[in-house]
């Protein structure tokens, strides 16, 4: 299969959006077809990097599908905060993270709960979403409050913020959410696992993002957006520019129940390129909300549906 071909913004230039689509073409094309944890099975590929610049404000946004991108940068928001609960997720209008806790209840209690009723059960009630909101220690608090050997908790973003700003040629500027004692109490160990930070000549920051296990049609879309949004963040708190966004996957994959969605996305030809801009300027990188972001010129193609594989 070969996927669509387009023009970015600037003619004659290839569109950033289309090593993706490339890469889910080879998945398609040659990915090994191996069973997985969840059931489902996938096609997968081991090994693929993406680059994305993010100078002038670019934004990995794909045009081919609608990704909701308010959802990705509210997640990431979330995370910062160190929570571990989906109560303030939904009330924020986030379900993304509801499919684990939802089938956690069910498998304990026996009980064919919709998932309307599951989500307003954790909204409204807090000793419910106490115990059955809970997603065990997953990222927010691997990186905000990991639990070292000698019983403190270690703020990674806090200390990659302070290197930014006063050590900004080290090469130790990252943080990471792989922590193995902790990983059996997760609802989901860490996919994107690793982040570090490069400050370029001119004072350009650019990233390197290592992601173990890659949902291709659904999970990358979001983490990409993510991942961007938090450059912006930390550029803008380091008086930096945001560079390169270097994403690297290490089993990329498409589910089985997915593989008619990417052909269908495959079909369709990127649009202009979106860009993405902070509003204001907070204190400290905790004091960022939503209405701090603004997307201009994004025209996607309609959202392509499709199970999430739990």
């Amino acid at each position: 299969m070969t996927p669509a071909r387009a023009s970015a913004n600037t003619p004659g230039m290839a569109h950033p959006e289309q090593p993706y689509l490339d890469l889910m073409a080879q998945v398609l094309e040659r990915g090994d077809e191996r069973l997985d944890r969840t059931g489902v099975g996938t096609r997968s590929l081991f090994g693929a990097m993406l680059r994305f610049d993010l100078a002038d404000g670019v934004a990995p946004i794909l045009t081919t599908k609608r990704v909701f991108w308010k959802t990705a940068v509210k997640e990431m928001l979330w995370f910062l905060t160190g929570g571990t609960n989906i109560q303030p997720l939904l009330r924020d209008n986030v379900r993304i993270w509801t499919d684990w806790p939802l089938d956690a209840y069910r498998r304990a209690t026996g009980k064919p709960i919709a998932q309307e009723e599951f989500e307003r059960r954790i909204v409204a009630d807090d000793d419910f979403a106490a115990r059955w909101g809970e997603l065990g220690p997953v990222y927010g608090k691997q990186w905000r409050r990991w639990l070292g050997a000698d019983g403190r908790e270690y703020d990674q973003i806090a200390e990659l913020v302070r290197a930014l700003r006063e050590n900004p040629t080290s090469r130790r500027m990252l943080f990471h959410a792989w922590n193995v004692p902790e990983l059996g109490a997760m609802a989901l160990p860490p996919c994107h696992m690793v982040y570090q930070y490069h400050v370029a000549s001119g004072g350009r920051l650019n990233c390197l993002l290592y992601q173990r296990s890659v949902d291709l049609l659904l999970g990358a879309p979001f983490n990409f957006v993510g991942a961007a949004a938090l450059q912006l963040m930390l550029a803008q708190q380091a008086d930096l520019t945001p560079g390169e966004l270097v994403w690297v996957g290490g089993d990329v994959h498409l589910y089985l129940n997915h593989l008619e969605q990417a052909e269908e996305q495959l079909r369709r030809t990127p649009r202009a390129v979106p860009r993405m801009r902070l509003t204001r300027r907070p204190d400290t990188i905790d004091g960022y909300a939503i209405g701090d972001f603004t997307v201009e010129d994004y025209d996607p193609h309609g959202a392509i549906k499709a199970d999430v594989a739990v």
